[in-house]
C-alpha cells in the first residue's frame, strides 16, 4: 500500500512541464503561469530569435537553478555564485555570439533600468554582447509595466511569438556598448 505521500509526490511528477532543451537534455518544470512562460519561452522565442542557440541557465518556480551549465558560461568568461540573482533564462546565441538574458514576468517585474544595471554586474566578466529581453504571455500582461521597461531591451509575448517590441535604441535585438 502506497504512502499519502508517495501518492502526493507521483501526481505532482506527473502534473511537472517536460522541456527540451537545445543540448537534447530534458528537465521538469513545476506546473504553474511562470513555468508555462519559460516553457513557451524556450520552445518559441529561443527557436525563433536564437536559433541554435545554447540554453545556460533555467529557473523553476521551485528549483531556481533548473538547469545551470556554468562551464558553458566560464567559456565566454562569466563567473556565478550560486546567490547571484539570476534571470529566468540564459542563452547563448552562438551564430551571433551574444548572451540574451530573459526575465519571465508573470508576477515579478521586467527588465527596469534597475534590473538592467543589475543584469550587466552579474554578467560583466562576458566577452560577448549582453541582450535583455522581458517576457509576457500577452500583451495586455506588459501595460502593468510598461513604465517600467528599460530602453534598449527588448519585449516578447508568447500570445505573438513572431514579434518583438523594441524599446529604443539604434539596434533591434543586438547588445549595446556604454
Amino acid at each position: 500500500m502506497k504512502t499519502l505521500e508517495k501518492r502526493h509526490g507521483k501526481e505532482r511528477e506527473m502534473r511537472q512541464i517536460p522541456v527540451a532543451l537545445s543540448n537534447g537534455k530534458e528537465i521538469k518544470l513545476l506546473p504553474g503561469r511562470q513555468n508555462v512562460l519559460v516553457k513557451k519561452v524556450l520552445d518559441n522565442l529561443c527557436s525563433l530569435y536564437t536559433p541554435a542557440g545554447r540554453v545556460l541557465y533555467v529557473s523553476d518556480t521551485k528549483e531556481k537553478w533548473s538547469y545551470f551549465d556554468p562551464n558553458a558560461l566560464r567559456a565566454i568568461g562569466v563567473e556565478i555564485e550560486e546567490h547571484g540573482k539570476m534571470p529566468d533564462v540564459v542563452v547563448h546565441h552562438v551564430e551571433k555570439d551574444w548572451l540574451v538574458l530573459i526575465e519571465a514576468v508573470t508576477s515579478h517585474g521586467p527588465v527596469n533600468p534597475k534590473r538592467r544595471q543589475e543584469l550587466k554586474e552579474l554578467f560583466a566578466g562576458a566577452k560577448i554582447g549582453l541582450v535583455f529581453v522581458t517576457a509576457f504571455l500577452e500583451r495586455r500582461a506588459m501595460i502593468k509595466y510598461l513604465n517600467d521597461i528599460s530602453w534598449e531591451t527588448e519585449a516578447w509575448f508568447a500570445e505573438s511569438p513572431t514579434h518583438l517590441l523594441h524599446f529604443n535604441g539604434k539596434r533591434f535585438l543586438g547588445p549595446y556598448e556604454d
